[in-house]
């Protein structure tokens, strides 16, 4: 359960934006969305493979990055 108190003279548009925040956070939204229709369950495991496999190029291109800025800060 996720509870957020409202702060002094906090406006309700404010709380609701934290409420949001926490709730991504949670997985809460993720969660819901999953949950929207049926997946096979050798369907929910290629989307899973595959996010696997989206996440390992972006970390490699992270990790590449972060050489090439190492490599020119040690050149200067």
């Amino acid at each position: 359960m996720i509870k957020i108190t409202l702060r002094n003279n906090e406006p309700a548009e404010r709380g609701i934006s934290r409420l949001k925040n926490a709730m991504v956070r949670e997985g809460v939204l993720v969660t819901l969305k999953d949950r929207r229709y049926y997946l096979k369950p050798s369907l929910k495991k290629r989307r899973k493979r595959e996010a696997a496999v989206r996440q390992r190029v972006k970390d490699l291109h992270k990790e590449i990055r972060q050489a090439q800025r190492e490599e020119e800060s040690f050149l200067e």
